[in-house]
């Protein structure tokens, strides 16, 4: 293994793969774990469809998104990866199943490849922490499977209109208020809701015009108005 900056402990100390598990203790599993750094420029790919992988990706600095490509280049933004949150888990479980998606660095980032067979094997030591690691994973994973049924909730809805309301109703009861951030600029939200760009551009418009929301850049405010009252 190669060294890890001690900067990055407690990037990974805060991710949930290693809740509940101490820094010092961090530093004598990560060689159990084969861990790797490796750094990434903005746009290139850390993996591309048809790649196989053992490895989960943690991010330690920057964001990924992974991706799903076309044959004529078209892509959609399944999900955002930030900083303590890691990629690749399926796939690596499966070995030799091929990605159909593509990850992504959309800035200069920083990446800790994890074995995965190291990870769901307890070491010869058995140690405590390593059994909590295979708990935070599994939770992990189950709650990723949640958020994507919510992204099939927004992106099943019939209009344009209806997938951006669905979209940041969800965000607005996550932040627990009606005006909140996204993770998203313009288009990587029409690719996100697999929407074209313009037509989800006016759909903003139109909805501002009536009064149901406010935006700047990727700030937004709902109206507590609803669209009862607009008919």
């Amino acid at each position: 293994m190669n060294t890890i900056k001690p900067e990055y402990i407690n990037t990974i100390a805060s991710s949930k793969l290693f809740e509940g598990i101490r820094a010092d203790e961090i530093e004598g599993l990560l060689p159990c774990l084969s861990a790797t750094e490796q750094n990434y420029k903005k746009d290139s790919y850390i993996y591309q469809m048809g790649d196989t992988t053992t490895k989960i990706g943690l991010v330690i600095s920057g964001c990924v998104h992974l991706v799903k490509e076309d044959y004529w280049g078209n892509h959609t933004i399944l999900s955002e990866v930030m900083p303590g949150e890691f990629f690749g888990e399926a796939y690596a479980c499966l070995k030799t199943e091929s990605l159909t998606i593509s990850c992504v660095a959309t800035e200069p980032t920083t990446i800790l490849f994890l074995d995965i067979q190291k990870i769901i094997t307890i070491c010869t030591s058995a140690c405590s922490f390593h059994t909590r690691l295979i708990q935070n994973l599994m939770m992990v994973i189950a709650q990723k499977n949640v958020l994507l049924t919510q992204k099939l909730d927004h992106i099943s809805k019939r209009s344009t209109r209806d997938k951006l309301l669905s979209y940041l109703s969800a965000q607005a009861t996550k932040q627990h208020s009606n005006t909140f951030t996204i993770p998203f600029n313009r288009q990587q939200l029409a690719d996100y809701l697999s929407v074209d760009r313009s037509a989800m551009s006016n759909e903003l418009c139109k909805l501002r015009d009536q009064g149901l929301l406010t935006f700047q850049k990727n700030s937004f405010t709902l109206s507590q108005l609803s669209m009862t009252e607009l008919d």
